[in-house]
């Protein structure tokens, strides 16, 4: 069984960090998609960041330069640093990982989710 588990939330002041980890149980963060999403209440869900099947790493327009992606694979851990911190990032922050298929492929569809954890920002 899968299991996703996001630690690092909490609350900081605007300009500030935070570092989210994602661990995972039955699963290894290796050639399938593996990101960041966030949702504030009456929005939808949306995607923050991203390490393609390619290995490549994409961010959000609203994020880009501020927040990096980043897998500790003899950890098996997916984390996310968030500098220079802005009172809209405030949401609950979801890591995600796309199940693999018979290798090379993937099944295109985000398969695992986390519980979520808060991160707020206060001006």
């Amino acid at each position: 069984q899968v299991q996703l588990a996001e630690s690092g939330g909490g609350s900081v002041q605007a300009g500030g960090s935070l570092k989210l980890s994602c661990v995972a149980s039955g699963y290894v963060f290796s050639r399938c998609r593996r990101g960041w999403y966030r949702q504030v209440p009456g929005k939808e869900r949306e995607l923050v960041s991203v390490i393609t099947d390619q290995g490549k790493a994409v961010y959000d327009d609203s994020v880009k330069g501020r927040f990096t992606i980043s897998v500790d694979n003899g950890q098996n851990t997916m984390s996310l640093q968030m500098n220079s911190l802005k009172t809209e990032d405030t949401a609950v922050y979801y890591c995600a990982a796309e199940a693999p298929q018979l290798h090379p492929y993937c099944s295109g569809s985000w398969d695992y989710w986390g519980q979520g954890i808060q991160v707020t920002v206060s001006s």
